[in-house]
């Protein structure tokens, strides 16, 4: 933002000192030629006044010393003619004595009694010189012709320096300028980057360096005032959140094992027709439990800013199917873990096992008897136009969903109509959440044959990864033992 509103203020003085210093270039060239010219017609004609006397006098002879005096003192070159155009004496010796000028147009003009003035190249002078032609006598009776003929290379020379002059004034002017806007530039944009990591800090959970409120334009003093309130009321309630999911932990934990105890001891003294009714609040005092430590989980999780890791994503997918090996083997089910052999993805520490460890637990609640889950890793595919995305699956062979059912099984507590199990509804969102605080997003969909496909998108960590192939390499795990992939 510095190099913008610099840039706009240089913009701003360029174009006002080229609005201003080209025109007055332009008219200070021109009046300088103007003032030239008129003062060597001036000159010019003076000195034909004095030829057009000594002609009459008979002193055609001063002629030559006379023009060569008037050259030498002016710096030109004087070309004298008589009434009809015949040269009489040329100060440079270019034009011989005798020869007849008087078809030139400027002569012809000056024979007429009317005063020529121009310029013209003149490679022999170096350059562009100024002619004047001026008649001697009136125009009924002109004695002679005086031309006088002037180099402009001064002329240039004085106009060149002015130009130089005018572009070092320029420059100086956009320097000053430049010192100017960038202090003011700096005292705009200071307080702004004092802002922004004031909020970066916050985004981290604490405001270590607090931007000060009396630097800047007034309007920004009033917006880093308003954020400092803004920010210090998060604060708070961040803190006071977190002091919640810590203390509610423990403080909810002991009422729900003492009723929990209460009604375990109302059991011998139950009708044995009550007893099932007593198995019914028992499991939804356990659902209560489970609910609340997923709430507090969650809890924890969105107050937590913890920065992602790289992770070896078929290490973590073998150890929690190794850990789950029991579990699926209780109910029949076997655990089939295939795909990439080496692929590092980004995730929170911890964040993976997590995700694993809900997706297996909700697959293994609708997996039947004699069915498999498989968990496949697929690497990213080179692809420069998207980031570099690895997936891993957890497919079940379950009864599945419906794709309703499937855009709403990540919201909080929601379970479909016809679940059979005592979930909480909050697995999907905790994996939801730790997937996306990795960079990484979640989807459900239909796997081929019937089930659920539960496909976790995970950043790639590194520049290269070693891809394998899915199904290249297969383990089942089930009950400790080993079997080839079905």
């Amino acid at each position: 933002m510095t190099r913008r509103l610099l840039l706009s203020h240089l913009s701003l003085m360029l174009f006002v000192l080229l609005a201003l210093e080209v025109p007055f270039g332009v008219f200070y060239a021109r009046s300088e030629l103007s003032r030239f010219s008129h003062a060597a017609q001036q000159g010019a004609m003076t000195l034909a006044e004095v030829c057009e006397d000594k002609m009459e006098h008979g002193l055609t002879a001063d002629l030559p010393e006379l023009t060569r005096a008037y050259g030498r003192r002016t710096g030109s070159r004087v070309l004298v003619a008589d009434r009809r155009g015949v040269v009489l004496t040329d100060t440079a010796a270019r034009t011989p004595a005798g020869e007849d000028l008087s078809a030139e147009p400027g002569v012809l003009a000056a024979l007429r009694g009317r005063p020529a003035v121009g310029t013209r190249s003149d490679p022999s002078a170096g350059g562009d010189v100024l002619f004047v032609t001026v008649p001697g006598g009136s125009a009924a009776a002109v004695a002679c012709v005086v031309r006088t003929t002037y180099p402009l290379g001064p002329i240039t020379a004085k106009v060149h320096a002015t130009w130089l002059v005018l572009a070092a004034a320029g420059l100086g002017v956009l320097a000053a300028v430049s010192v100017i806007g960038f202090a003011l530039a700096r005292s705009v944009t200071r307080p702004l980057q004092a802002l922004e990591r004031a909020t970066a800090q916050l985004a981290e959970g604490r405001i270590t360096d607090p931007p000060a409120a009396d630097q800047g334009p007034p309007e920004l003093r009033r917006l880093v005032a308003s954020f400092t309130r803004t920010a210090t009321r998060l604060q708070h309630l961040l803190q006071a959140q977190q002091a919640f999911a810590s203390e509610a932990s423990h403080q909810l934990k002991t009422p729900l094992t003492a009723l929990r105890l209460r009604l375990e001891n109302f059991e011998p003294h139950l009708d044995p027709r009550a007893h099932h009714s007593l198995d019914q609040a028992l499991g939804e005092l356990e659902r209560l439990g489970r609910m609340v430590q997923g709430l507090l989980a969650l809890a924890r999780l969105e107050n937590s800013a913890i920065r992602p890791e790289a992770v070896d994503l078929p290490a973590v997918v073998a150890d929690r199917a190794a850990t789950w090996a029991a579990f699926a083997d209780e109910q029949d089910v076997d655990l089939i873990v295939c795909g990439a052999a080496a692929v590092r993805v980004w995730a929170v520490p911890g964040a993976l096992e997590q995700i694993i460890d809900n997706l297996l637990s909700n697959a293994l609640r609708v997996s039947p008897p004699g069915s498999a889950i498989t968990l496949a890793t697929v690497a990213p595919k080179e692809d420069s136009r998207t980031p570099p995305m690895a997936e891993l699956h957890v497919t079940d062979q379950g009864p599945g969903m419906s794709e309703a059912e499937r855009q709403r099984a990540f919201d909080r507590f929601w379970r479909a109509a016809d679940a059979d199990h005592d979930g909480t509804g909050l697995g999907l969102p905790m994996v939801r959440h730790l997937t996306r605080a990795g960079g990484g997003e979640v989807t459900l969909e239909a796997a081929p044959g019937g089930g659920l496909d539960a496909v976790v998108h995970l950043q790639r960590a590194g520049s290269r990864a070693h891809r394998g192939h899915p199904g290249t390499s297969a383990d089942v795990v089930s009950a400790g033992r080993s079997t080839p992939a079905r």
